[in-house]
C-alpha cells in the first residue's frame, strides 16, 4: 500500500512536470498568430482565477515608453517561472494588429499570451478593475485565487517584480 502511494505520487509529479514542460514549449511566437480583440465584458473573466497559479495581467501599449521598457522584465519572469500565467492586454488600436503589433512582439521576442482590449467606455471598466486606478499604463494585476494586488507603475527590474509577487502571495 505504501509503495503504491509512492508510485502514485511519482507518477503525479512526472505528469505535473511534463505538462509544465509542454506548456512552456507551446508558448511560441506562433501563439501570436491570433490576437483576440475583446470588449471589457469578454476580458473580465480573464482577470480572475480559481487556482493557486500566479497570474500576471499587464495593461500596456506600444506607444507607452514605460510599458515597452517593462516588457523584458515580464518576459524574464515568465522564462524563470514557466508555470506563471502572463497575459498582456494591449491598449493599442485593433486596426494595427497585423501592421504594427505582431511585428513589434516578434521583434521583442514576446511569447506571452497577448489580447487586445477595445472598449470605449473606459470610465466604467477601469473602475470595475480597480476603483483606485487612474487609467494610466502600465497597470499590472498580480493574483491567484486568494490574493490580488494592483500596480499602477512600471516594474524597475526583475527583482522589483519578484518582490511584489512575493508580497502579494505572502501577505
Amino acid at each position: 500500500m505504501k509503495r503504491q502511494k509512492h508510485v502514485l505520487r511519482l507518477v503525479l509529479l512526472c505528469i505535473t512536470l511534463f505538462s509544465g514542460a509542454i506548456y512552456a514549449q507551446s508558448k511560441t511566437a506562433s501563439d501570436l498568430d491570433t490576437i483576440t480583440v475583446y470588449d471589457f465584458d469578454a476580458i473580465e473573466p480573464l482577470l480572475y482565477t480559481d487556482s493557486d497559479t500566479i497570474h500576471i495581467v499587464n495593461f500596456w501599449a506600444m506607444w507607452c515608453a514605460p510599458c515597452v521598457k517593462e516588457l523584458p522584465i515580464l518576459k524574464a519572469y515568465e522564462e524563470k517561472h514557466p508555470n506563471v500565467n502572463v497575459l498582456l492586454v494591449s491598449m493599442d488600436f485593433p486596426e494595427n494588429i497585423e501592421s504594427d503589433l505582431k511585428p513589434f512582439l516578434k521583434e521583442k521576442g514576446i511569447t506571452s499570451k497577448v489580447v487586445m482590449l477595445d472598449d470605449p467606455d473606459a470610465n466604467t471598466w477601469i473602475d470595475k478593475i480597480d476603483p483606485n486606478w487612474s487609467g494610466a499604463i502600465p497597470f499590472t494585476i498580480i493574483f491567484n485565487k486568494d490574493k490580488r494586488t494592483f500596480h499602477e507603475r512600471a516594474f524597475k527590474n526583475l527583482e522589483d517584480l519578484e518582490q511584489e509577487i512575493h508580497n502579494t502571495l505572502n501577505n
